[in-house]
């Protein structure tokens, strides 16, 4: 169960950050209807903002289930927050927090984020920096993961694999084509035992047979930062990074989201919003391009599934600005 939950008893000393609140009224989603050309343009918007996905890999999706564990909290709070991430995984056709599942998401509670932080990986740096390319976002935002001061901190671990057989495309450490032990009889030092092997079966410039695939997320609150945000906006908030691989550091002031808040909760949304929603719904959305060959091209594809959903609203015609 990810090392015992890892680290269920490490507690810090807290520190202090603010956010200033952005300059503007963010956009709403749901009370804007603006021609096909502008919508796709501000919806590309904010997918350019909040879209993380690991180097030169598309963005990373649960592919059937996901199970959340929650520590250093009271019972109550504890269970809140572990049935609202599952309700929205459910909302999006996952299964999620079943009996006896095994946490793959894990939302530990501190008050010094940085310093619980920093042994927390140290425990186990395997568990963040996986060692096999295209699983993680690198050593150097492993170590802002670590170190920057924020009420809320995330890490995805992300695995490319092939849509038709499941089967990893790159080598995870211990992985062994094959027989995954390097029995069968076969020679377990050669390349071809070692390296995954995929048929692809239709060649194309503009999409792949590979998609990725979450395995893992570690959520890190610091209590002592959450600036007045009550439980059910840190529910939807955790909800949203724990199902889509979010930019820390976007600048979403332009729209109006629950990743907007810790720059004011006493006037941020109360919980997801028509873009939170929009996102993770594209994202999500089986019929949705996630095979596209490039993150360009991808980032687009899930811009137009939001987009199409939210054309033909009933909503006055307004001049939307330009993000």
């Amino acid at each position: 169960m990810l090392y015992a939950l890892l680290a269920a008893a490490l507690l810090a000393s807290p520190q202090a950050a603010q956010t200033p609140p952005p300059s503007q009224d963010p956009v709403r989603l749901e009370d804007v209807v603006v021609d096909a050309q502008r919508l796709e343009d501000t919806t590309e918007a904010y997918v350019d903002q909040v879209a993380a996905p690991a180097p030169r890999r598309g963005l990373a999706r649960w592919k059937d289930g996901m199970c959340v564990g929650v520590v250093n909290l009271e019972t109550e709070t504890a269970q809140y927050l572990a049935d609202r991430v599952s309700d929205v995984a459910r909302s999006l056709g996952l299964r999620a927090h079943e009996p006896e599942c095994h946490p793959s998401v894990l939302i530990v509670a501190t008050s010094d984020g940085p310093g619980f932080t920093e042994q927390f990986v140290a425990m186990r740096p395997r568990l963040f920096r996986v060692g096999a390319a295209g699983m993680d976002r690198g050593s150097a935002e492993l170590r802002d993961f670590i170190s920057e001061d924020r009420p809320v901190r995330w890490w995805h671990v992300s695995l490319p694999v092939d849509s038709e057989t499941g089967l990893p495309v790159v080598r995870p450490p211990g992985f062994v084509a094959g027989s995954g032990t390097g029995g069968g009889g076969r020679d377990a030092t050669s390349a071809q035992e070692y390296a995954p092997i995929t048929a692809i079966h239709a060649a194309s410039r503009l999409t792949t047979q590979y998609v990725d695939v979450l395995k893992r997320v570690f959520i890190i609150v610091d209590v002592d930062q959450l600036n007045g945000a009550n439980i059910q906006q840190l529910g939807d908030y955790v909800a949203m990074v724990a199902m889509a691989q979010i930019d820390p550091d976007a600048d979403t002031s332009r729209f109006d989201t629950i990743l907007n808040l810790f720059d004011d909760p006493a006037t941020a949304p109360t919980g997801l919003t028509g873009w939170d929603r929009a996102y993770l719904e594209g994202l999500y959305d089986a019929g949705s391009e996630t095979h596209r060959i490039n993150q360009r091209a991808q980032v687009q594809a899930v811009a137009s599934a939001i987009a199409s959903a939210y054309r033909g609203s009933a909503a006055e015609p307004e001049d939307l600005e330009q993000p």
